[in-house]
């Protein structure tokens, strides 16, 4: 029984047509652009960039949002190919099952498990972040004890919570609804973003930008810390501190959690009337919208505030103080509240659809793979997915999740780059209505970018991804191994026989 099995890209759109697992194709192009857009422009923007800028980059954290945006670009090509030859649900796990096998297909899925679930339960942090100060700004304060995270001060987070549970039931309802809120609320952030960028270029002080990149501090020797506080790179190497090239460096895979989303445009593959064509506009138009977005945003944000002073939980905001514009806090606290919204809603759609997608293989119980008879959407693992996103988003502090997050799609972005490799040299036959140009030296380039990234986030989040990941290997090789439909020789109506 080989773990290197391959699920055909025949197969896999037979079983996405089977009648008990089928969803409904009603996504257009520009749901694709929303979902992208939607998913993309959140946390990064609105919580992460000022902590990025405080701590590492400077106001070089435009550069950081570059170095990140062209290794985005590299693996935004190759899922761009992948969701034009494999139209279905699952994103990369669906794309490494056929091409790279079913155990690394697993390892791929189990890690987009953290990348959605942990991104979904950041973002609501950060919703929730938002969502307090804008009540406390209308003389509606809530205890801290209900707003904050046992490890930063509270009891639970219950906003967090809160949101995650009333989205689940926007998914549970349905695409057509997800896709039609989506792309009412990404107008809405998305003139938030230029307001922003348009009002505050008129308060830049040019001043703020100097130095443009700080030079690198080394670590004070008086603060004894674990070297697992520091980039994985360092230990490497033996650089530590912070700024200068390096900072750069560690900013872009800092700000990288601003990108995740173009590839969770892949995972509604299965739900899009003409994927071949939609979905690379999708991917490639959503990423192309935002990197320009946010290299304004930045430039403009540590033009108006001295970057040492934006490590705070809302840096748009401490913007618009800083102007003189209490006014306009209210309006960034808006966009950012309707941007955040669209960020779990999206995660979560990406996770269900990726245990849908498991779970219809065997790799999961399939009992998770039972698609609502009236909605045709996922709803139990839809369900379980929004339940297990409100508990870590009410206990967990937001810096720990989001490198969790960064770590799960770099990993994800080196598989699919691989997987484009082995795919051209194993199937060339098959149609592509994308082709990733210049191959091999993209697919390489994205694969290396990808891994560099991973080495500059801290030792802390290697040891808890190795932790995970072990944890998924335990998990395949006592259940999934065995309960695999490939290795069962089980057809897609035994399946849909077990899921009832």
């Amino acid at each position: 029984m080989s773990i290197m099995r391959v699920k055909s890209v025949e197969q896999s759109i037979q079983d996405a047509e089977a009648p008990e697992f089928r969803l409904r194709r009603v996504l257009r192009a520009v749901d694709l652009l929303g979902i992208g857009i939607g998913a993309i422009i959140g946390t990064g923007i609105f919580v992460l960039t000022g902590v990025a800028a405080a701590t590492d980059a400077g106001p070089g954290i435009s550069i950081s949002f570059v170095i990140s945006g062209i290794a985005c670009g590299l693996a935004a090509l190759c899922y761009a190919e992948f969701a034009s030859v494999v139209p279905v649900a699952g994103s990369a796990y669906t794309f490494s099952y056929a091409s790279l096998g079913e155990f690394l297909a697993w390892i791929i899925g189990w890690d987009l498990m953290l990348e959605f679930v942990i991104g979904a339960s950041t973002v609501s942090v950060g919703w929730s972040q938002y969502f307090v100060e804008a009540l406390s700004a209308i003389g509606l304060g809530l205890p801290e004890s209900l707003t904050a995270a046992p490890g930063a001060g509270g009891a639970m987070n219950l906003p967090a919570a809160i949101i995650a549970l009333l989205l689940t039931v926007v998914l549970v309802v349905g695409i057509r609804l997800s896709a039609s809120v989506t792309n009412v609320v990404v107008a809405i952030k998305l003139a938030v973003v230029l307001f922003f960028i348009i009002f505050g270029a008129f308060f830049v002080k040019t001043a703020n930008w100097d130095p443009f990149i700080p030079p690198h501090q080394p670590p004070d020797p008086s603060e004894t810390g674990s070297a697992l506080n520091d980039p994985l790179i360092n230990a490497i190497f033996g650089s530590t501190g912070s700024f200068g090239v390096s900072g750069l460096v560690a900013g872009a895979a800092l700000v990288f959690f601003a990108y995740i989303g173009f590839d969770i445009v892949a995972s509604g593959a299965e739900e899009t009337r003409r994927p071949q064509r939609d979905m690379p506009i999708g991917i490639l138009g959503s990423l192309a919208v935002c990197s320009i977005l946010y290299v304004l945003v930045s430039l403009v944000m540590t033009g108006i505030v001295k970057y040492d002073k934006l490590d705070t939980a809302a840096p748009m905001a401490t913007a618009f103080q800083a102007i003189g514009a209490p006014w306009a806090v209210g309006l960034v606290s808006l966009g950012a509240i309707a941007g955040l919204t669209t960020v779990i809603l999206i995660l979560m759609l990406g996770q269900a659809r990726v245990g849908f997608a498991m779970a219809r293989d065997g790799l999961l119980p399939v009992y998770f793979a039972k698609v609502h008879s009236k909605y045709r959407t996922p709803y139990r693992i839809t369900v379980t997915t929004g339940v297990v996103v409100a508990i870590i988003a009410s206990l967990t502090p937001i810096d720990v999740l989001a490198e969790m997050t960064n770590i799960g799609t770099l990993f994800a972005f080196v598989l699919v780059s691989i997987g484009v490799l082995v795919m051209r040299r194993t199937r060339p036959d098959l149609p592509r209505a994308f082709r990733v140009p210049l191959v091999p030296v993209v697919p390489i380039l994205a694969a290396l970018a990808c891994l560099y990234l991973m080495l500059n986030l801290e030792g802390w989040t290697w040891l808890r991804f190795g932790i995970w990941m072990a944890l998924g290997l335990l998990i395949y090789f006592v259940y999934s191994k065995h309960r695999s439909r490939l290795a069962r020789g089980e057809t897609i109506e035994d399946a849909a026989e077990e899921a009832d």
